[in-house]
């Protein structure tokens, strides 16, 4: 069994994701920034970290990720404030994948969202542009690394319940087609156990694709 390091740990998809890891036998860790946490991280099974990623070092993600087979990013800064969505969706991200490196942590899974890239063409004017142009920024900086990435871009999130079905899209795919969290979370389960994704960018929506045959 594999023992996981999950950054964001107090999100709603890294909660359902602890869990089926847990379930599944392996050993989770998750760095969450709020203390009042730890008990949701503890009933899932895993063992909280406390950490803010924003304000920590890669000295400091290095210690925490030393000894874990694989990082799961699944971070937000929650939009609204673009100097902090800036800090943590990329600067936090970034020196998080640094600290894979130095930790000799090779295994990386990042949560993006469906169409993320450079060419997002979303204007400086738009609320949703720090937050796209950080999540751009991050993942090519994750694909420019020697880390064994596997990048997964859902598309909106919901929270119904998972279907365990999803349809996988190669080109531009409107971001309003819905994606249960709790696929997202039985995504990461599956692509850690399937070397094969390594490199890949996997853009999905809820469909009618087992997920293990999707991916």
């Amino acid at each position: 069994m594999s023992n996981y390091l999950l950054i964001g740990g107090h999100g709603k998809v890294a909660l359902l994701a602890s869990r089926l890891l847990v379930e599944d036998g392996h050993s989770v860790t998750s760095i969450i920034r709020n203390p009042d946490h730890v008990h949701d991280i503890e009933e899932t099974g895993a063992r909280a970290l406390v950490l803010d990623i924003e304000d920590a070092s890669v000295k400091d993600l290095a210690d925490a990720a030393r000894g874990h087979d694989a990082i799961v990013w699944s971070a937000g800064a929650g939009g609204g404030n673009p100097a902090r969505t800036m800090a943590v969706d990329y600067s936090a991200a970034v020196r998080s994948m640094d600290a894979a490196a130095k930790a000799g942590v090779s295994r990386y899974v990042m949560v993006s969202y469906l169409n993320a890239g450079l060419d997002h063409g979303v204007p400086e004017t738009d609320s949703f542009y720090a937050y796209a142009q950080a999540k751009a920024m991050a993942d090519d900086y994750l694909r420019t690394s020697d880390l064994d990435y596997t990048i997964l871009g859902p598309g909106a999130l919901t929270l119904d319940a998972p279907s365990g079905m999803i349809s996988v899209h190669d080109e531009k795919t409107p971001e309003s087609t819905n994606t249960s969290r709790g696929n997202v979370a039985l995504v990461i389960h599956a692509v850690l156990g399937k070397p094969s994704t390594i490199g890949s960018t996997i853009g999905f929506t809820d469909g009618d694709t087992p997920i293990s045959t999707a991916i």
